[in-house]
């Protein structure tokens, strides 16, 4: 199966930078700390609504472990590159899609930083904080469905933009915008229900709540699982751009000018 082995080659490739990686789990861990600091300073001196000072630093510990399998994705899949090097038209060439190529590696990817990076720094946050775990199944099973569906939005997000490459050349700039909106729209530094209102309504239309928010409210068992059907819809939608605009790039293809 294509789909397996080109997982399996991006997660083997992934596996030759164990050591170096290390530091990227002890700078998260760091921001994490502080992050997590930050909220206990501000909950002595305020209820912070439902989560309380002790929620709030799980809420804090599990976004910073989900990061790394629904935010730090490659940069545009690696078709910018692609397009650099000219790679993208043998890649166009071949009998099988290229957003399935795409994202069978990418998934390969996300499958090692689950195992290399958001297991590690989340299992130091348990213990550091004293962060209790859901007792109930179910929990697990819709965060973890949560979870995938939030990866797979956001791969679909970076493929749109690593192809705009073969308009632009350059689509870096998309990525880091990408970036900024999906900290400040994702509940990341702060939960949702805390932005103003207008901020709260731009974000409830757009994909982002379902890359972090979502999945660390199922998790802490202040959401249902069925809130995960948004970001299916979500999924559902960004499949049909990326084959559209793949069908696109097929018929007229300009690599660097050429």
């Amino acid at each position: 199966m294509l789909f397996a082995v080109l997982a399996r080659k991006a997660y083997a490739r992934n596996l030759q930078y164990r050591g170096s990686h290390l530091l990227h789990n002890a700078v998260s861990a760091v921001f994490g700390f502080i992050y997590a600091s930050i909220w206990s300073g501000l909950g002595s001196d305020s209820s912070l609504g439902d989560y309380g000072a002790r929620g709030m630093v799980g809420y804090i510990a599990f976004n910073q472990a989900v990061l790394w399998i629904t935010q730090f994705t490659t940069n545009g899949l690696g078709l910018e590159q692609s397009v650099r090097t000219g790679q993208i038209a043998v890649d166009l060439m071949r009998p099988v899609h290229l957003f399935y190529q795409a994202m069978s590696r990418e998934w390969g990817q996300v499958w090692y930083q689950f195992l290399y990076k958001f297991i590690p720094i989340y299992v130091l946050y348990m213990f550091v904080f004293s962060l209790q775990l859901p007792q109930k199944a179910s929990v697990y099973g819709w965060t973890a469905i949560a979870l995938v569906a939030a990866a797979y939005i956001s791969i679909c997000m970076n493929y749109l933009i690593g192809i705009a490459a073969l308009w632009t050349t350059e689509s870096r700039w998309l990525y880091w915008l990408n970036y900024s909106f999906s900290m400040l729209l994702s509940g990341f530094f702060i939960p949702l229900e805390w932005l103003p209102g207008w901020l709260r309504t731009i974000s409830s239309f757009t994909p982002y709540p379902y890359l972090l928010y979502y999945p660390t409210r199922i998790y802490m068992q202040f959401e249902q699982g069925t809130i995960v059907l948004g970001a299916l819809l979500w999924g559902i939608g960004f499949t049909c751009v990326c084959l559209a605009v793949t069908h696109a790039v097929r018929r007229k293809l300009e690599v660097q000018g050429g």
